[in-house]
């Protein structure tokens, strides 16, 4: 009985340790030595094959790369999939991640090779750049998931969305009642502010950070500091409101920029995955 506890402790602090692993480093880098492999093996190859015309996409060895990075395509194409069952073991999810990134990697070398660079206004040139695009826009998607959680996180500083929301309601409720006594001008600032919309600003404002009509901004510029008991109240006010919408904008931003890649990196893998078709289509009815 004993041994069987030690055995699951065990397991378990193992489990708990491989959960720190970031995917990118999972089991020492294995993905990343056999996408390494991969592209070695397929470059002598190419640069060992002596024959002339340069090996290309309609030479046997043109067809072996074309056939391995169809494969390596569409597997890759099935991580949505796959992300939709949990599991552990040698297939668990971060081990089909890292295997995502490392041989979607080297696809680039794979897929250079096959083209024999030779490059054209054809469906296999389209092929060509659409697993490009897909590339660089999944480098895109790594980069800002290993950053941008960590942001996100600190600049919510515990909050929920919701919480940032209510606060910022209890703040415009004191900047109804400290404006009262200002003048019609200031009035009308601050009413703007309070009657703009938190989300305004569009996909450019969610995505830059940069809010160039903001009326709080704009109130807060125009009423003074050093004024009326009043103005020195609102200004303080409008300061913390600012702050308060900086948190809110920082946080829409961040998510906009976890989520904004998946808008172009999936719609290209079904058109790759279209192309790709076409291409293998093209190239058996002429063979």
């Amino acid at each position: 009985m004993a041994s069987a506890a030690n055995k699951r402790f065990k397991q378990d602090e193992e489990r708990r340790n491989a959960d720190h692993i970031s995917f990118l480093k999972y089991r020492g880098y294995r993905w990343l030595w056999i996408a390494l492999l991969l592209s070695i093996v397929s470059g002598l190859g190419y640069w060992l094959i002596d024959q002339e015309p340069r090996p290309n996409g309609g030479t046997w060895y043109g067809y072996t790369l074309g056939t391995i990075g169809v494969l390596l395509i569409v597997w890759l194409s099935l991580l949505g999939i796959r992300k939709r069952k949990i599991s552990e073991g040698t297939w668990s999810l971060k081990a089909w991640t890292s295997a995502h990134i490392y041989l979607g990697l080297s696809l680039i070398v794979v897929g250079t090779l096959h083209t024999g660079f030779q490059i054209g206004w054809n469906v296999h040139t389209l092929a060509y750049f659409l697993m490009l695009i897909v590339i660089i826009t999944g480098i895109y998607g790594v980069v800002v998931y290993a950053k941008l959680p960590k942001t996100l996180s600190a600049n919510r500083k515990e909050m929920t969305r919701a919480d940032m929301l209510e606060e910022l309601s209890v703040t415009d409720r004191q900047l109804d009642s400290a404006a009262q006594p200002l003048d019609r001008a200031e009035c009308d600032l601050v009413i703007g502010a309070l009657g703009q919309d938190v989300f305004s600003g569009g996909a450019f404002g969610r995505l830059t950070g940069a809010y160039p009509g903001c009326k709080t901004a704009r109130a807060l510029s125009n009423i003074s500091e050093t004024g009326s008991d009043a103005q020195q109240s609102v200004h303080t006010l409008l300061t913390k409101r600012a702050a308060q919408l900086g948190q809110i904008r920082r946080h829409l931003r961040n998510k906009a920029l976890l989520e904004v890649w998946l808008f172009i990196h999936i719609p290209a893998t079904i058109a790759l995955l279209a192309a790709l078709l076409a291409h293998v289509v093209s190239v058996f009815f002429y063979w």
